[in-house]
């Protein structure tokens, strides 16, 4: 897509993994378009694919999508793997991307493991951490005797955050609710920023950090930055460098390499 802006090219992008994550080939993804927006991104998809095909490649989307075809059209291997695997474990059911997945991920991941799980008894099924509230009820529904288990423990933040976040979930609707606590104390208070964009946020967390250091002598490895995926990196680190606050990233290759200095400021993904 030349010359493509930035917001086009992660929609086309989301559009492709959202007809993954249906099943859909690509020439299956250009008939059940109904937009010129999602004819463009299912012809990208094709010549996306084909990319993937020449290097012998495949991305995170198809390591769910293709296994699922494989087990929906050779019942010989599903039977194969149905006599290998004594206890099925379906661990992070939202998949783990750097964008919102489409909910139809949860469904061709469940998809898979309904192949496998055969008539197995339900105690030897477990899932685990389903974003998707859908794919949870599909599994009381298929086994009326689920056990839910929650883990409502937190070791990680302080109450203050907690209760935050609580009051936060609890506008959402849940057909098993949680509440998060923890052990820990409430610690310092919440400050919300408000921001245009993420260049706008990455600007005012920098420069929050280099006014720790500079007014009240806090030192740079005493600083950390989490956030929740590599790819929103670029932003913060730009903007470090750009006030020459030196830091380290924990997680993934920074985006400019460049040598840090002893005692810096440490983003870790979280």
């Amino acid at each position: 897509m030349p010359g493509a802006k930035p917001d086009a090219i992660d929609d086309a992008k989301n559009l492709i993994s959202r007809a993954k994550n249906a099943g859909l080939s690509p020439e299956q993804a250009l008939a059940a378009a109904r937009s010129t927006r999602e004819m463009d991104a299912a012809k990208l998809y094709a010549r996306y694919q084909a990319r993937l095909s020449s290097f012998n490649a495949v991305d995170f989307d198809d390591l769910i999508r293709l296994p699922v075809q494989i087990l929906e059209a050779d019942a010989e291997i599903v039977a194969g793997w149905r006599e290998r695997i004594g206890y099925l474990l379906v661990d992070e059911c939202q998949g783990h991307q750097r964008r919102p997945v489409p909910p139809a991920q949860g469904h061709r991941r469940t998809e898979g493991q309904f192949h496998l799980r055969g008539r197995r008894r339900p105690e030897h099924l477990c899932l685990a951490r389903g974003a998707n509230p859908e794919n949870l009820q599909q599994m009381e529904r298929d086994y009326p005797a689920l056990q839910v288990i929650k883990l409502e423990q937190n070791y990680r933040c302080s109450n203050r955050v907690l209760r935050a976040a609580n009051a936060l979930i609890s506008r959402n609707p849940h057909q098993h609710l949680k509440t998060l606590w923890s052990d820990q104390a409430d610690g310092e208070r919440i400050r919300v920023w408000e921001c245009r964009d993420n260049e706008h946020e990455a600007e005012k967390v920098a420069s929050e950090i280099a006014f720790l250091n500079e007014a009240k002598q806090v030192p740079w490895n005493e600083v950390c930055i989490l956030f929740r995926g590599n790819h929103q990196s670029r932003v913060l680190e730009k903007a470090l460098q750009l006030l020459r606050v030196p830091y380290h990233l924990t997680g993934g290759t920074a985006f400019l390499e460049r040598q840090g200095s002893e005692g810096c400021a440490v983003l870790g993904c979280g």
